[in-house]
């Protein structure tokens, strides 16, 4: 008879930290150095050595993973933050510093709006109205008063508006409070408008009816001497001061019952400036972009 030669059988491990699956001298008989995690068979596949020779162990491989995992899991929401504030930097356009020249809450030429800021006037003028792509006019106290009186302001006013008689709609956030009295302001009313290219302002209005709070007395103190504007055709008057380019103009005016009212407007025409060439060349851009258009379609 042939002879039957017993298959041997496979060497196999089980790992638990240092404790090793040993072979016992028989060939067939299996002795364990501890508790049993996992077998591993042999000729299936190696344990990648670690260091010293050493195969690593279970252990040792979780705590690489869930290291790797930890830094995944830090990083990401780190490139993620740094990607969306340099988009936010972006869809902003940059705005240069301007020499200060009138403020109102501490906003002046070079401040920006953002939610901070509509929070701290929230805090301190009430809630507001917000607008959106407005209109946007530059006229005060009765019609040609800016042509008479400022005519620079004027031709601004111009610009804005062109075609006249049409509606004119700018790229601009309006900002208006008219609670703001239940915060204890002195002011009836108040607006205040702001580039939505660079988020800075152009144009602030602020209505009063009795100077209680000694406003103008402080507007003297602050800016000097004004310069005054008197007017023929109606019953009113106003003053001025003028600051790098910039206006600040107070007019006494009557309401439609002949009582007094005060109103304080603010021109900041550099930032003005910058609108009208900022919609001047996004128009040039969006006309460009439909005679292509055309040219493709046949």
């Amino acid at each position: 008879m042939p002879l039957i030669r017993s298959k041997k059988s496979q060497p196999r491990r089980s790992c638990l930290k240092n404790r090793i699956l040993a072979q016992g001298r028989g060939g067939a008989e299996l002795q364990t150095g501890g508790i049993l995690e996992y077998f591993e068979d042999l000729k299936r596949g190696t344990n990648p050595a670690g260091k010293g020779g050493r195969p690593k162990d279970v252990f040792e491989i979780a705590s690489k993973t869930a290291l790797y995992a930890f830094l995944i899991i830090v990083l990401i929401p780190v490139f993620l933050s740094c990607s969306d504030s340099q988009q936010q930097d972006e869809s902003t356009a940059p705005a240069a510093v301007m020499p200060e020249s009138f403020t109102f809450f501490d906003l002046g030429i070079n401040s920006r709006l953002n939610k901070k800021v509509r929070q701290e006037l929230g805090d301190k003028l009430g809630r507001d109205a917000i607008e959106r792509r407005s209109i946007l006019d530059l006229e005060i106290n009765y019609k040609g008063f800016l042509n008479q009186h400022f005519p620079g302001l004027s031709e601004l006013n111009r610009s804005l508006n062109f075609p006249p008689g049409e509606r004119v709609e700018h790229n601009t956030v309006k900002l208006m409070y008219r609670y703001a009295q239940k915060k204890n302001v002195p002011f009836d009313y108040v607006e205040l408008v702001f580039s939505n290219y660079t988020k800075q302002p152009i144009l602030f209005r602020i209505n009063f009816r009795e100077d209680e709070a000694g406003i103008i007395k402080t507007l003297e103190s602050k800016y000097g001497q004004p310069q005054a504007v008197s007017w023929k055709e109606e019953n009113g008057n106003s003053m001025y001061w003028m600051r790098n380019s910039d206006f600040l103009i107070v007019s006494l005016v009557p309401d439609q019952f002949g009582n007094p009212t005060y109103q304080i407007v603010i021109y900041f025409v550099k930032n003005l400036e910058q609108l009208i060439a900022a919609e001047k060349a996004e128009r040039k851009e969006k006309s460009l972009e439909r005679t292509q258009s055309g040219e493709k379609a046949f």
